[in-house]
């Protein structure tokens, strides 16, 4: 039963909701930095919501060079197929923007990865 309440808690935030959203949205694995500039959210609030929903075991983590990407956790069972889909349908125009949003950063992609960084400069950490 904890898993459940696991998933639920990390779920109980706008913005781990809005993360699952997209990932699921997508089928594909963001980088870090992506979320940020998608969100409009400070990398290091970003780091702190995927380390909920990793630690919660809704997604993983993979890092490639200084990148680290995080997609969702393959289902093997039907609750979280059917989580996911009720996830999806739910209509808010935030989440809307996020996918607007997300299109804007799948086309500045290199051969699929995001090797770019933080592109939003109002987002970029002061010290790069």
């Amino acid at each position: 039963m904890n898993t459940y309440t696991d998933f639920f808690k990390a779920l109980s935030d706008e913005t781990r909701l809005r993360m699952l959203n997209l990932l699921i949205v997508s089928e594909a694995e963001l980088c870090v930095c992506e979320f940020t500039d998608i969100m409009e959210t400070p990398t290091y609030n970003i780091s702190k919501h995927l380390k909920i929903l990793k630690n919660s075991g809704l997604v993983s983590e993979r890092k490639e060079g200084r990148w680290v990407y995080f997609g969702l956790i393959p289902v093997k069972e039907k609750f979280l197929t059917l989580l996911f889909e009720a996830i999806k349908e739910i209509s808010e125009p935030k989440l809307k923007t996020d996918l607007i949003e997300l299109q804007k950063r799948f086309d500045i992609r290199v051969k699929g990865k995001c090797l770019l960084g933080i592109q939003k400069e109002h987002l970029k950490p002061l010290n790069t």
